[in-house]
């Protein structure tokens, strides 16, 4: 097929490369604008932009799509970009602008998107770590036609895959992201064979995934052991689980629920051991062993390798 793709981060850039694979004509790729990045904030093209360029595909980086937006002279000059493109189908897969319906009606297809959760469940934009924090045992992608509704669309393919005790969003990510390629594909191949069947989404079962504030790192060590671990996976590797020591601010990149309870006398965030399994801190009716932490300017480091650099003692209290 003839296709448009619109996408910005790593997890866009792997199925533009299983499109790409495939055979696809990608006639436009859109992207966001460079961002700055790393400690010289220099724009950094996105990943789907690296792609593209390297193999040479033509990049539009409109800021805005909408006619009568802020930015009207984006959105003209990338509507005469998909004109010339007369793509049989738009592929949008974590883009970040809202499509509106000028460009949804454009394709001959429509805009299929790869949505990684199995909607109804978890619409919005961060369904990967919302799930991990909600202790979901299941997640996947499903591919969508979209409409004008916010992740509202037919269902077209949808497949599962198990959340793991051990994933984190990085992990998780990266599985669905293949995932989502390989059924984008399927999805394209059922599409032209005529073989695609909407499927209208449940009105029952829908959660939304809110973007991530990062506010929301900051463990709260009144909340039981499983609800703070979960949330130390849901935020690895972005924005980073994070709590205070002393005035200084520690990341928590790995944590496990821990035996038996804190005493009557010791307080939330309290470390109330220090072994080799890890740092013993005390939760709600619960103990949390931090596994893997990092201070500011440091390396990420196992709690024993932190430890011989920076002794912690037990009675001291995080957050």
């Amino acid at each position: 097929m003839k296709l448009v793709f619109a996408g910005t981060p790593e997890f866009a850039a792997v199925a533009l490369t299983h499109l790409q694979a495939a055979g696809h004509d990608i006639a436009l790729v859109l992207s966001q604008p460079d961002r700055p990045a790393g400690r010289g904030m220099k724009l950094h093209p996105s990943p789907v932009k690296q792609f593209a360029l390297v193999h040479g595909m033509a990049v539009a980086q409109p800021r805005s799509l909408r006619l009568d937006g802020k930015y009207p002279e984006d959105a003209q000059s990338a509507r005469a970009m998909l004109h010339a493109a007369q793509a049989d189908a738009m592929v949008v897969a974590a883009y970040g602008l809202i499509l509106p319906r000028w460009v949804l009606d454009l394709p001959r297809l429509g805009c299929f998107n790869i949505h990684a959760s199995l909607l109804p469940r978890w619409r919005g934009a961060a369904p990967i770590h919302r799930a991990i924090e909600a202790g979901d045992e299941l997640t996947g992608v499903t591919i969508m036609q979209m409409d004008a509704g916010l992740d509202t669309g037919d269902m077209l393919l949808s497949q599962s895959l198990p959340i793991f005790p051990s994933d984190t969003t990085g992990s998780l990510h990266d599985r669905l992201a293949e995932l989502g390629g390989q059924l984008m594909v399927q999805a394209l191949a059922l599409a032209a064979a005529g073989q695609l069947h909407p499927v209208p989404q449940p009105a029952h079962g829908v959660t939304y995934a809110s973007k991530i504030d990062k506010a929301e790192a900051a463990i709260d060590w009144s909340q039981t052991a499983q609800t703070i671990v979960r949330r130390v996976r849901a935020f690895n590797p972005f924005p980073g689980a994070s709590t205070q020591l002393a005035g200084e601010a520690l990341k928590i990149w790995a944590a496990e629920v821990g035996d038996g309870e804190p005493q009557a006398s010791q307080t939330a965030g309290q470390i109330v051991a220090i072994t080799p399994a890890g740092i013993a801190v005390a939760a709600l009716h619960s103990i949390v062993v931090i596994t893997e932490l990092q201070r500011p300017g440091g390396k990420r480091l196992a709690s024993a390798e932190y430890l011989r650099g920076c002794p912690l003692q037990v009675g001291q209290v995080l957050g």
